[in-house]
């Protein structure tokens, strides 16, 4: 089951990119109890996204395009993201 953050970063990214794959997936019951847990069931997020925007970018340039759409959330709203960022394969 997905939470409303889970749900809206899931949004966000496919408004902004349209993957050609997305998966975002809490971690956040693995670092219970560690820093940066808030209780809320959703700190803790790894992103594996693939989409063509991201031909040709660096793999910073990725993050950097990933965050951006995601706005306040990293940092803010999720303590830990992790991003997998790729271009499709020909």
């Amino acid at each position: 089951m997905s939470g409303p953050v889970q749900q809206e970063m899931e949004r966000l990214l496919t408004e902004a990119f349209a993957p050609t794959r997305l998966e975002v997936i809490n971690d956040s019951a693995k670092h219970a109890g560690h820093s940066g847990d808030d209780g809320s069931g959703e700190s803790h997020f790894t992103v594996v996204i693939e989409a063509p925007a991201f031909a040709d970018k660096s793999r910073l340039d990725r993050q950097r395009m990933v965050n951006k759409a995601l706005g306040d959330i990293p940092g803010e709203r999720v303590h830990a993201l992790a991003i997998q960022a790729s271009a499709p394969t020909p």
